[in-house]
């Protein structure tokens, strides 16, 4: 950060300072250009280029082809992460069909971003969302209902044997991937642009921490569909009551440790810890009963099982652990 010290000047009812030449060109600015400022409740002023001027990065350009088709979807994801609102993929020859099929499916795991513009040499992608609107701790939990969900289908499919409910919890982690991408990019503008910050009430610290906690989050989505892969293995051991309560445990933690990141709860985030250590003595009872005169093969179901679970079980711990004795609460 720089700091420049300015006199204040009166020019009849008028109060001026003078801004700093640097920062003038390299916005870009000129006599008669708007500039914004903003109050914020500290009683400072921020002083913007132009009202319309949102982010850092407006426009990407991508050429095709590309050596491989995927390195053009990396480019374009990689885009949309870094928040530009414009992305153009720009041929020299007319598309292929099998690869602006696979373009087009990449992009509908991206909210907000559609396609304003085609034809075959160009497909125009535009970011219909304002970033200033969005809530990063409305998408945390939307993340957090999917995952839930999840998890209580997977344990309900233990009980009821569901095949069909398995498919779907495997299905939603892509809603969950879709939302981890929105929060990813709204957490960089953020950082990139303060004003995006200050409109969303969130300070250096509060981004760095939903980057993490989003992260655990995409995390144990992937966790909980490993999880219910192992579901039909387990049918027959005579464990499902056990691993039920297990699964209980950190459907419990899962809700207190969001509860508490998003309140700042450092005592909600104590019981997560404790609840993590109640489950891990219930995986230990449930792993050395299972290895006790039975086959080899439901015995590495059961064991798998459990390791999904801790994997998902730590997420929640890891996230309440981004809550420190002592940590400022949000102000309302």
């Amino acid at each position: 950060m720089v700091s420049y010290a300015r006199r204040l000047q009166k020019i009849g009812s008028s109060s001026l300072v003078s801004l700093p030449a640097n920062w003038v060109r390299q916005n870009q600015l000129k006599k008669g250009d708007t500039i914004l400022m903003e109050l914020s409740n500290d009683n400072s002023i921020a002083i913007l280029p132009s009202v319309d001027r949102n982010g850092i990065f407006r426009g990407f350009g991508i050429n095709y082809p590309a050596r491989v088709v995927d390195i053009l979807i990396n480019q374009l994801f990689g885009a949309y992460l870094l928040g530009y609102d414009n992305i153009r993929i720009k041929a020299r020859t007319p598309i292929d069909y099998e690869d602006r099929e696979k373009i087009l499916t990449a992009s509908g795991k991206l909210v907000g971003l559609e396609i304003v513009d085609e034809d075959s040499l160009n497909i125009n992608f535009q970011f219909l969302i304002d970033a200033s609107s969005l809530d990063a701790a409305k998408i945390l939990r939307r993340m957090n209902a999917i995952i839930k969900g999840m998890m209580r289908d997977g344990l309900k499919a233990i009980v009821n044997k569901d095949t069909k409910l398995i498919k779907l919890i495997i299905r939603r982690d892509d809603e969950i991937d879709r939302q981890y991408f929105l929060l990813v990019r709204l957490i960089r503008s953020a950082m990139l642009n303060q004003r995006i910050a200050r409109k969303l009430n969130l300070s250096n610290i509060d981004i760095l921490d939903y980057r993490v906690a989003a992260s655990h989050l995409e995390s144990a989505g992937d966790y909980v569909s490993e999880f219910s892969s192992t579901i039909p293995k387990l049918w027959g051991t005579g464990f499902g009551t056990e691993i039920v309560e297990a699964g209980t445990i950190v459907d419990n933690m899962q809700h207190r440790s969001i509860s508490a990141f998003i309140a700042k709860d450092d005592l909600l985030s104590e019981e997560v810890v404790k609840m993590y250590l109640r489950f891990s003595n219930l995986s230990v009872s449930i792993k050395e009963k299972s290895t006790k005169g039975s086959q080899p093969d439901p015995n590495i179901s059961i064991l798998n099982c459990i390791y999904s679970m801790d994997r998902i079980a730590k997420c929640w711990v890891d996230i309440a652990d981004l809550v420190k004795p002592g940590y400022p609460k949000p102000q309302t």
